[in-house]
């Protein structure tokens, strides 16, 4: 890996870059995977001087700093330029510092560039780059962009082909911070290193998938951003199908980004795009209603700030998703994502098949879970012998789980991530192949949602979504596994 960089951020005054940037930074810095041969160039439209920004990255660091001194020894590395994306003189200017920081640090006109703004500028900051030689072919040239990368198949095909007369594929960075947390990592070496898994995990044995991302929070801020997006597109067309293609994805010829990528894109490519009555049968949506939980009270979505009131935006979504490969043919990947659920938690079950039983009663599945947030970690539930004289069976679990919060407990992905780029391994990152399948197949589900009106169904705050997802999987003969509305109930901490 070189860490002899330099990093510019455009949109370095913003609240990403304050709260997980910097902060990932640091701690590369301070884990010693980054060397004293870097500089940060931080760019926005504010008229910060070098001092004052300075003094926001001391500010967003110092928890994480072991003294004031070494929080302050790190800020010494970041130069600020006020910046407008349209105005090339300003490019020119940016062009001159990063020839000054390269030779001040010893960079070897390393060069990354963190793209932290709405995706409406990515095309005319990769053209300036291009035309003022920033970018010149000198050292490595990497660009991390943010997501959302477009808004459908047309928008992100197009800001694509802007990245792309600028920089190659390979160059392209597509963040999804997801993809850089441990347990999502970690699914390679559940499904891989250990053999009582590999050689069941196909249609044969597996009788479903589960994928949760479920939060407890509303639209917070975001109502008047999530209302023209919905969860859908928020949740579905990249976090949803990016965990679904770790699941379903073959097991590569051998461990390197080109074939892990390679494998992922085939998932994307054999998605099944369902008939119009199936999509009206395997996908449902839903919005929030007012609710208590813990006895605190929260708003309906259409009273949140900045949210019409008389919306149709889907705050929930569920539905099954197949994937048409030897593998997986026929086993249906249901997914469930939604905002004032229940309780926060991203989760994958796997469902393995029920057994023929020779003790006279039915048998629970084997379930594999895996724990993505905030607990990591994964369990599996297998079937034994209740305690006791009679001879009874009950699933007991295998269990390891860890705090993600929990401070050390495992790096930020950001951190991650940016570790990943620096190291050139694109494995956490989404190919175009995949970012325009799975858009081309979101598309075909808003269409059909728009032309035909698809019910919007209610669901309680503090529930786990509308009685339609759970009358999905019975559909399939199927359950949700994770169910902890339940529970809820039965403690007195849902009204």
């Amino acid at each position: 890996m070189s860490s002899k960089v330099i990093v510019t951020i455009f949109g370095a005054s913003g609240d990403l870059a304050k709260r997980k940037l910097y902060p990932s930074l640091f701690r590369l810095y301070q884990s010693g995977n980054l060397s004293k041969h870097f500089a940060v160039i931080g760019t926005a439209r504010r008229p910060w001087s070098k001092e004052y920004f300075e003094s926001v990255v001391v500010e967003s660091i110092l928890d994480l700093a072991d003294s004031t001194e070494q929080a302050q020894e790190f800020a010494s590395h970041f130069y600020y330029q006020s910046h407008d994306v349209n105005d090339s003189e300003h490019y020119i200017a940016l062009r001159q510092l990063q020839a000054e920081l390269n030779e001040k640090y010893q960079a070897e006109h390393n060069k990354l560039f963190f793209l932290s703004m709405a995706p409406q500028f990515f095309g005319t900051i990769a053209k300036h780059l291009k035309s003022e030689n920033i970018v010149d072919g000198k050292g490595f040239e990497r660009l991390i962009v943010e997501k959302p990368f477009g808004t459908d198949y047309a928008t992100a095909s197009k800001l694509n082909d802007e990245l792309l007369a600028t920089f190659d594929e390979e160059q392209i960075f597509r963040i999804d911070h997801y993809l850089g947390k441990e347990m999502i990592q970690s699914i390679f070496a559940v499904r891989f290193a250990n053999l009582i898994f590999e050689n069941v995990w196909n249609k044969d044995f597996i009788d479903n998938v589960q994928i949760t991302f479920a939060e407890r929070l509303g639209v917070e801020e975001r109502g008047g951003y999530y209302d023209q997006s919905g969860a859908l597109r928020d949740m579905v067309q990249n976090h949803t199908l990016q965990l679904l293609s770790l699941l379903a994805m073959d097991k590569p010829a051998i461990f390197t980004k080109d074939e892990i990528r390679a494998e992922k894109i085939k998932v994307f490519k054999n998605l099944y795009h369902p008939t119009d009555e199936e999509l009206k049968e395997h996908f449902i949506r839903g919005q929030y209603r007012s609710g208590k939980i813990d006895g605190m009270k929260y708003i309906s979505y259409r009273s949140e700030p900045n949210v019409n009131p008389e919306s149709t935006t889907e705050t929930f979504t569920s539905g099954a998703f197949f994937v048409d490969s030897d593998r997986f043919r026929s086993v249906p990947f249901f997914f469930r994502t939604g905002k004032r659920l229940t309780e926060k938690g991203t989760h994958a079950n796997i469902v393995f098949k029920q057994m023929d039983s020779i003790f006279g009663e039915p048998l629970a599945p084997n379930i594999l879970t895996i724990y993505i947030q905030p607990t990591e970690g994964f369990s599996l539930s297998l079937n034994g012998k209740q305690v006791g004289e009679e001879f009874n069976l009950a699933p007991n679990s295998l269990d390891y789980r860890t705090d993600a919060t929990a401070t050390g407990a495992s790096p930020e992905p950001y951190e991650k991530l940016i570790y990943d780029v620096l190291n050139n391994n694109s494995t956490n990152f989404s190919h175009w192949d995949e970012v325009g399948a799975s858009w081309k197949l979101i598309d075909r589900i808003e269409k059909l949602w728009a032309e035909n009106g698809a019910p919007l169904h209610d669901y309680k705050a503090g529930s786990m979504g509308p009685q339609a997802s759970f009358d999905l999987l019975e559909k399939f003969g199927a359950k949700w596994t994770w169910q902890p509305d339940i529970a809820y109930r039965q403690d007195g901490r849902l009204e």
